[in-house]
């Protein structure tokens, strides 16, 4: 195809009732569009001469309106195409490759001259699809009461998924075939501080799915700005998923103001499952970097006074003594500290200390300032005001105590999910940030949602976190969400957005314990749209042993966590644990250390979902690899080709993997470290226990 061909094609001729196609630029993938005999608008999408999508409907319901469901008929039909190499500020690659064939429909509906664009975007591995409202005086100002856009499957595909749920994405993956999804809803659903289902057929995106015939398809979106998080739900009798957006406090979906695009949905397809890994989809759908200089954007590796709160060592609050607070009324310096308040002066140095000993660039503290004592679960409006300390935080000395050993304090933004109270302090507390030399902040959205009635991912609350991260650009500050809807691929624009966490991290290891085969699941699902701040880097499995309260597990091998410094990418990398702990093991602490957070180029060695990863990454700006890998439920051999090395040169490989007596729950710190020459043309055969893993360093010798 010809970048500016253009094609009119009138209502009624019959070639569009068959269809208009769109191929990949390697004819591998095709979308193609359809309208019925009512003028219903229809796609379909197929992959190396197989349909992956059969025949599915699109439109919208509307408030107090005509749907946009069928009586249109096709005004004009335009092609183009795009081979572009852009840079990401940092990522998993040097350079991404933008490359697809596009066809834009453009629709009116007969009956009411209302005019709806549908944009389809064909790469190689998959699609991306759009709706645009242009300006119009028929189509002005309307409400959405649901997206009919449906993903109809071709089988009871084998799907990993979660429940479907407006205000949580913390849940554990279960795997079932898809019409299995009904039964099984209740049976795998676990309580959260903030939820909502809306029907148990509801799941979430992205959502992983395999054919029998050995398809992996990947259902996400992508850019999603102004419009609310999209879900999906299940016809269990026709198989056919389809879109479920979150409502706001009334029970609308999304208001729009044209000219208008909806968020891309995105279909992403290979018969190897190493290519879902490597796809750039959600990515290159969105716009390009909107900050002119970056330069203040820095991938880091952080500690953080965190892990002994999450447990129950330590708590966030100051005192005991005042279960109610007001803020600028109750008076700390008259109360007693409980003993227990884990961000004090004394403590944050030990971190700060350790951390400056090892190389790592910043120190997250949580709970060092006032509101602690009754922070969640009473609908508080004016629950912080992220600027004063407890009595015990001196922020001046601590800052210059860091700074003065080469480490920067990560400022922590816990909202109680007041928004409204967020942004009536946002920007006296990102001041506050710049002038006190914070460059990075964690923040939370812990709880329902104030305004009350709103959701985590409705529009209202969408626009609110890609607010927070341009209000954190104007102050230079990186943003680190957690709680917050899942990436869409935003950090394309906004590259400040360092990381989210918007799925079940580390620290439900704390609460419970997750699943042995979780972290194989997440890369093929919440990392699609961005990096996590999954805080890997547990060494201490036994929780009662920093809490004799606490009988939660860490249900992984220590060899594992270290191989998930490679495998749950992101450019802002915690190691989790208490200082102590990792004392007792720095052989393996090494690899922590020594693992880069930023990089170059990235190789997808094995994979299957739920079953096993293994990814080979280049550090950008030097010649060392780092290989990872996370295993599921079954003991098996990994096998790492190791042609992805430089030829000519001898490398030196550092192995750390589960020793043959590993047990993720009864010997989970049984791990080896070996040494190894060896070239591209070496091939390792690495075995990996239940729940175990492995990492390694190689450097050149020569």
């Amino acid at each position: 195809m010809k970048k500016g061909i253009l094609i009119f094609v009138f209502a009624l001729i019959p070639q569009m009732l068959i269809g208009q196609n769109c191929l990949s630029p390697n004819k591998q993938s095709e979308v193609i569009f359809s309208l019925t005999n009512e003028g219903a608008p229809n796609y379909q999408m197929l992959h190396k001469g197989q349909t992956v999508i059969a025949q599915s409907h699109m439109g919208f319901e509307l408030v107090d309106a005509l749907p946009l469901l069928q009586n249109f008929r096709v005004l004009d039909v335009r092609f183009d195409t795009k081979d572009e190499i852009w840079k990401p500020v940092w990522g998993e690659e040097k350079t991404i490759r933008n490359h697809y064939n596009e066809m834009l429909i453009a629709l009116e509906q007969q009956d009411k001259n209302r005019k709806m664009n549908i944009r389809f975007r064909v790469y190689d591995e998959g699609i991306g699809f759009r709706y645009e409202f242009p300006v119009q005086d028929q189509l002005g100002h309307f409400i959405i009461a649901q997206e009919r856009t449906g993903f109809a499957m071709t089988g009871d595909h084998i799907a990993h998924w979660i429940p479907g749920d407006y205000d949580t994405q913390e849940y554990d993956y279960t795997t079932s075939r898809i019409s299995e999804i009904e039964s099984l809803f209740d049976v795998v659903l676990t309580g959260n501080a903030s939820q909502e289902q809306f029907s148990k057929t509801g799941v979430q995106t992205a959502l992983m799915l395999k054919t029998d015939n050995g398809f992996y398809i990947n259902i996400h979106e992508a850019a999603l700005i102004d419009y609310p998080a999209m879900h999906l739900n299940l016809d269990p009798k026709t198989l056919i998923f389809e879109s479920w957006l979150t409502p706001d406090a009334i029970g609308n979906m999304a208001y729009m103001v044209t000219p208008h695009n909806t968020p891309w949905r995105t279909v992403i397809v290979s018969d190897d499952a190493r290519n879902i890994l490597a796809s750039r989809i959600t990515y290159n759908l969105n716009e390009p970097c909107a900050i002119t200089d970056t330069s203040w954007i820095k991938p880091m590796k952080y500690m953080g006074v965190w892990w002994e709160m999450i447990t129950g060592k330590s708590s966030w609050s100051y005192t005991n003594d005042v279960r109610a607070v007001k803020l600028g009324e109750t008076d700390f310096s008259k109360v007693s500290t409980n003993k227990t308040h884990a961000a004090n002066n004394t403590n944050v140095k030990r971190y700060i200390d350790f951390a400056a000993k090892h190389g790592f660039d910043g120190i997250l503290v949580e709970g060092w300032n006032e509101g602690w004592e009754d922070w969640f679960g009473h609908s508080k409006d004016y629950v912080f005001d992220f600027v004063t300390p407890y009595p015990d935080f001196d922020v001046e000395t601590l800052n210059g105590y860091a700074k003065s050993k080469g480490v920067e304090l990560i400022m922590h933004h816990e909202t109680s999910s007041s928004v409204r109270n967020y942004e009536r302090h946002m920007d006296k507390a990102y001041k506050f940030m710049r002038d006190n030399g914070y460059n990075a902040v964690k923040s939370g959205y812990v709880g329902d949602i104030i305004p009350r009635g709103e959701h985590h991912y409705s529009q209202f609350i969408v626009n609110h976190y890609n607010y927070a991260v341009k209000k954190a650009a104007d102050y230079k500050i990186m943003v680190n969400a957690h709680e917050a809807v899942r990436p869409t691929g935003i950090a394309r624009t906004y590259p400040n957005l360092v990381a989210n966490e918007s799925a079940r991290g580390t620290e439900f290891q704390a609460f419970g314990g997750s699943k042995p085969n979780h972290t194989t699941i997440l890369p093929f699902t919440r990392l699609v749209g961005g990096p996590m701040d999954y805080t890997p880097g547990v060494f201490e499995m036994d929780i009662s042993k920093l809490n004799p309260n606490n009988n939660s597990h860490v249900n992984t091998t220590l060899a594992n966590q270290l191989g998930l410094y490679v495998i749950m990418y992101s450019p802002l990398q915690m190691a989790a644990d208490l200082p102590e702990h990792y004392e007792r093991f720095m052989d393996a602490f090494q690899f922590i250390k020594d693992v880069g957070v930023d990089w170059e180029k990235s190789v997808y060695l094995e994979a299957e979902p739920g079953e096993y990863i293994t990814i080979a990454r280049k550090e950008k700006g030097s010649s060392n690899w780092f290989v990872g890998n996370s295993n599921g439920y079954n003991k098996r051999k990994a096998i790492v080709d190791c042609s992805f090395l430089d030829d000519k040169k001898t490398f030196m490989a550092t192995i750390y993997r589960d020793h043959k007596s590993a047990d993720f729950k009864t010997n989970p710190q049984a791990y080896v470290i070996e040494t190894k020459t060896i070239t591209r043309k070496t091939v390792l055969k690495i075995t990996t226990v239940a729940a175990g893993g492995f990492g390694i360093s190689i450097v050149p010798k020569n």
